[in-house]
Parts: structure tokens; sequence; C-alpha cells
């Protein structure tokens, strides 16, 4: 039987809690200022459709292992959901099974964790049915382990924040029923993964680029303004879940496959990362990774490590990466001086970039032009005389730069990119990188 979750018409209406401190340092290890992680939480609320009414926050050593908060904090808590008349509580930090439900218990309203929300906003933005598959395993595998405490919010009947995605079609399955449609899941995007693979394996004839970067630090408006095209943005967080990639011809002539990916953010859910895993293999296979940072945001450096991070999780953290400190329009003009000398003098090969400014990109391309050369390999190729198809083959793989003949062979000598090299030889193609 399937259960429709009727969405509510009105936004709910919500009271935040956040701690700070050493507790709030989560598994990516980066303590945070307490204007970020409250300013944060406030846009990821927001952006699941929440009318925020109070909040609560608490700085602590360590987490609770009852309430997380303290008993007295969480007692506050209470008070302030009743006050307001709360429907919500989100909290900032990840629970556990446990201390959700003593939460609850206490304060007797649906109390959603960060994972929970950050879920909840994914399901709500996934358009493709890749994006779909993938928000769906990450919330049947978070929901395993909170099963009795998750059927209590749908048993409800009714909209929510938290309560989109397979929560409408899950009500009444049980732990067996759903191993199995987890097991279907990942079947269904292990044959997408390798339909995408077989898509890179074609792909000989350009640079692989990806965008990477924190949320809603102007990715995809980069994309735009390099691809000439127009695709949605939006300022809020996680306006692009979907990988889209575009042909960009730079002006020295080198093309590229240019893709943009999903935002991260700290403290982003296991199961979301592997889930997404398909969609971010774009970036495990990317020749060049674009790191797109909010310059105009105070804790921009925590964002980076945070990125970084999850590049280290992805095994791409050795991809050739270019920094492209974005937003410095946002910068007020009396400082801008000082903030790009500090950027440069930390970053040395950083671009400082405007992208809501074609004119401040001139720069991104530039770089991209030298880091894409210097990455290319000087070789020399031995083909048959009669292969003719094959030397035509080799102007549209690479930069030709000499030709000679022998009486039984053309030596041709081009600048390629080192997957062409790799992809030649595999088809028997000799090939000898100039020292």
């Amino acid at each position: 039987m399937t259960i429709k979750v009727q969405q509510p018409t009105e936004p709910e209406r919500v009271v935040l809690a956040a701690v700070g401190g050493p507790a709030a340092v989560g598994d990516d290890g980066i303590g945070w200022s307490d204007r970020s992680l409250l300013e944060e939480l406030r846009a990821l609320a927001t952006s699941a459709g929440a009318e925020i009414v109070g909040e609560v926050y608490q700085r602590r050593d360590a987490a609770d292992k009852t309430y997380f908060i303290g008993k007295g904090k969480a007692e506050e808590l209470r008070d302030e959901v009743r006050r307001t008349g709360a429907e919500l509580v989100v909290f900032d930090n990840d629970l556990s099974p446990a201390q959700g439900k003593n939460l609850e218990d206490l304060i007797g309203k649906r109390v959603l964790d960060r994972s929970e929300l950050i879920l909840d906003i994914f399901a709500d933005r996934a358009r493709t049915r890749e994006a779909k598959l993938q928000v769906e395993l990450a919330q049947l595998q978070y929901m395993l382990p909170r099963l009795k405490r998750m059927w209590t919010h749908l048993s409800r009947i009714r909209g929510g924040i938290g309560l989109r995605g397979p929560g409408e079609t899950q009500l009444e399955v049980d732990r067996r029923v759903i191993r199995d449609r987890i097991s279907t899941l990942k079947e269904k995007l292990g044959h997408i993964e390798e339909r995408r693979r077989l898509q890179r394996k074609g792909r000989i004839d350009a640079w692989n680029v990806a965008l990477v970067g924190y949320t809603n630090v102007g990715k995809s408006t980069i994309m735009n303004r390099l691809s000439g095209e127009r695709l949605g943005v939006e300022d809020r967080l996680f306006a692009t879940l979907d990988a889209t990639t575009r042909r960009v011809r730079l002006p020295d002539g080198e093309e590229m496959l240019l893709t943009d990916t999903v935002g991260f953010i700290r403290n982003l859910p296991h199961h979301l990362v592997a889930s997404f895993r398909a969609t971010l293999e774009e970036v495990v296979h990317a020749d060049l990774l674009l790191h797109v940072i909010d310059v105009s945001e105070p804790d921009h450096e925590a964002q980076t490590r945070v990125v970084r991070d999850v590049l280290v999780a992805l095994e791409a953290a050795d991809t050739p990466t270019l920094l492209v400190f974005n937003k410095f329009d946002r910068i007020r003009p009396a400082e801008r001086a000082g903030v790009r000398a500090r950027v440069l003098a930390e970053h040395p090969g950083a671009v400082m970039a405007s992208a809501v400014d074609a004119r401040g990109l001139v720069a991104l391309e530039e770089a991209m032009s030298r880091v894409l050369r210097a990455e290319e390999l000087e070789v020399r190729v031995s083909l048959p005389l009669s292969a003719s198809r094959d030397l035509a083959r080799l102007y549209e793989v690479g930069e030709v730069i000499g030709r000679e003949y022998t009486d039984d062979a053309v030596l041709v000598d081009l600048r390629v990119r080192p997957d062409v090299v790799e992809r030649l030889r595999q088809e028997g193609v000799v090939v000898r990188v100039a020292s």
C-alpha cells in the first residue's frame, strides 16, 4: 500500500538548536565560528521551507549522552518550543537514535538532526532519475537504525520537513524490505555508473575539467560564464544536484568538457557522499579541478578544508587543482587590494574572479590554459605509411608540431593529453614520450 504524504500549505514553524565549541567539531575535525554555525543552519532550514521562530545555542566541551545538549538547555529548548508554538526542532548536529528519541520525549515535538535536514533538502531538489535514486538510497541507509522513531513521524500522515522522499511510500516496510530496496537501488546506480564509465571512455578529444567547491559559492554561475549557456542559478544551498557537462573552448583554442557538480558542506552525511559517488566520479576522473571558493565568506578557509577532505575521501586529492576565489566583487572596494595580496601570497597560482562579471573570468581562462598546457606531453608517434586514417586522427586528439617520413613509417611529433597517450598505446600505436 502506498500512502502519500500531503505537503504542508504553510511553512513549518521551526526552532533551531546549535552547539558550538569542541562538541561542534564534526567528522571533518574543523572548528567553526559561532556566526557560521548559526547562519548556515538558518540557510539550510530556510532552504527546506522552514519558518524560523526561535533559536537555542550552547557551547560545550563534549556532547551530553542523553540529550546532546545539557538537560537544563534541553528544558530551555522545550520551553522555547512551547512559547513560539513551533512544530519542529532542527539540530545543527548529528544525533544518535537515542538522543533523538530522548529529545522528542522531553519536548513533545519532532526533532531533526543535521543529516536528516540535508537529506530532506536533497529529496526536495532531486529532479533526474539518477538524483532521485541517489537520495532515496541515502535516506534509506540513514533510516535503518532509526526506524522506530521515524515511523512515529510518518504515522501522522502529514507533510513537513524531513518527511519527503522515500518516507511517502515506505510507511509499512520492515528492515528486510528496506535492505532489499537498498540492494535494488545500488544495482540501478551501478548500471548508471557503468554507462558513465563507457561515456568517459569515448571522450578523448577534450580535457575533462570539473567544478568543485562548497555549496553556494558560485560554481554554476562560472559554468554559465565559461560555456555561454543559461543553466539554472539560484542563491541558495544545493541548487545543483546533478552533474552537468558542457563543451567549452578557451581563447587559445583548447577544448574541454566542463562539469558542474553538487556542492559540498561540512559534515555532509556519509550515506549521501556514498550514494552520489556515481555523479562525483566526474571529479575522480577529471584532468583538472576548479576549486571555487567564496572569498567574501569569513570562514572560507574552513570551507576550503571541507572540500579538500571530501576530495581525499573520493581519492581525487592528487588531481591538478586550480583555486578560484570567486565573489571578489562582494569585497568592499577599500579592502580589495589587501585581500588580493593576502590570498595570492597564501595560495600562489590561485585566481581572483567575479563570476557576475564576464570580464572577471579572463584571468581564469588564462590560468586554465596555462595549467592544462603544463599537463600535456610531447610525444613521437610512429605510424605505417598506409595509416592515413590514424594520421588524420592524431590531428584531432592533439597538436601536431612536426612530421617526417622514413622508408616505412611516418613519425609524428605532437603535444597531447596523458590519457590520449595511454589510449593510443592500448590500441597498439607506438608512442614514445620525449625526455
